[in-house]
């Protein structure tokens, strides 16, 4: 366990930041989230270098992903946001194990009492009844078919999913009704579900993006510690590719002075392996992220902290965020403006998103109640 602590002159305020980095987690802190009544601070008092024979046993532990079961009463989240493309997702899993230290949903884990921090990556929720919530949705006589975004907040490949396949089950229930889905991730667990994709993509009814911040393997590494590596995401989207499913490429986010000198290589390496459509979104700090992102940028590039927080700012009218719907994830100003060009540009040199990708909506079928299949059987007998 490696204890530091630092001060940091977060807009000309003195502040004492006592943090754990620990093996493959991105935030530093596990402070309480904003909703606690009291807030738990790490301080350092002179006893873990203890050298005394209970010193093993006191020594804090690695580290380690705990899960507990969430059972919500319903699993398509609706919303009206005007800047984004669709009015419904699913999100399979609450908290994400890759750990991004950008993460935009880690202020969501405030809401269960839990740090945005550490917590948000290792005491994760898993949603087990979601294939069946779905199932129930879809049947109901008033559902109207429209694609449904899979892992918008946190990602629905996340390591867990290997033993939970929760995502794996929503997709079944997708295939069976033929309902539209749209999937983003940062994972190449993705290639485990090409054969439910592919009879889908030949259908018209799915399309994968993958969101690709870097193609610099120790930045992404210490960015987003548990994701899979650059190279892994662009094969990922190469074998989506070759399966005749329609792929897309994030970049996002874009950070001002530490990943926005690629730009164009990313959008390059993207239409090399086939990506048909892509989109970025600038940097967003809400709530407990700033402090997390800012913690993180101090440790790992201390040289280009004021750089980057500067051009941050100046895309918010001098604050870290500005969540105003057409300004979150875009930001406003001469170097929003430049980010916003450099990318179109990008693209059609690269011939990408030319063609946006429609899914279809017209060969929904809805699942049979469960009253409805007692009829049936009635009526057999």
């Amino acid at each position: 366990m490696e204890h530091k602590t630092q001060i940091i002159n977060f807009d000309s305020h003195r502040i004492g930041v006592q943090f754990e980095q620990k093996k493959g987690r991105a935030a530093l802190t596990n402070a309480s989230g904003r909703f606690e009544r009291l807030s738990r601070h790490q301080i350092d008092d002179g006893w873990d270098g203890a050298d005394d024979a209970d010193s093993a046993f006191d020594a804090p532990q690695k580290l380690k992903t705990q899960v507990q079961v969430e059972r919500p009463k319903r699993i398509i989240t609706r919303n009206q946001s005007p800047d984004i493309s669709f009015d419904r997702s699913i999100n399979p899993y609450r908290g994400c194990e890759h750990g991004c230290s950008y993460c935009f949903a880690r202020p969501s884990h405030a809401f269960m009492g839990l740090s945005p921090g550490q917590d948000f990556e290792s005491r994760l929720f898993a949603k087990p009844d979601a294939a069946q919530l779905l199932e129930q949705e879809l049947a109901d006589p008033k559902y109207v078919p429209r694609v449904i975004a899979l892992g918008t907040n946190t990602d629905p490949y996340q390591p867990i999913e290997k033993h939970w396949r929760i995502t794996r089950s929503i997709l079944e229930v997708m295939e069976r009704t033929n309902h539209p889905v749209g999937i983003v991730t940062k994972s190449a667990m993705v290639q485990r579900d090409i054969d439910i994709l592919a009879r889908m993509a030949k259908k018209g009814l799915v399309k994968v993006a993958l969101s690709v911040t870097t193609l610099d393997r120790e930045l992404s590494r210490k960015m987003e510690p548990r994701a899979a590596t650059p190279e892994k995401r662009l094969e990922t989207l190469q074998a989506l590719h070759n399966a005749g499913i329609p792929t897309a490429m994030m970049v996002a986010p874009i950070i001002p002075g530490l990943n926005d000198s690629e730009i164009e290589k990313i959008l390059d390496a993207g239409r090399a392996v086939g990506v048909s459509q892509a989109g970025y979104v600038m940097l967003r700090l809400p709530n407990e992220v700033k402090d997390i992102f800012r913690q993180w940028l101090l440790t790992h590039y201390p040289d280009r902290y004021r750089h980057v927080m500067s051009l941050v700012k100046s895309m918010h009218g001098g604050k870290d965020y500005d969540a105003k719907w057409g300004k979150r994830m875009s930001g406003q100003g001469p170097y929003a403006w430049m980010v916003g060009r450099r990318f179109e540009k990008a693209c059609e040199r690269a011939g990408i998103g030319k063609r946006h990708i429609e899914l279809r909506t017209d060969l929904f079928q809805k699942p049979a109640k469960q009253s409805d299949q007692l009829s049936l059987f009635d009526m057999a007998s």
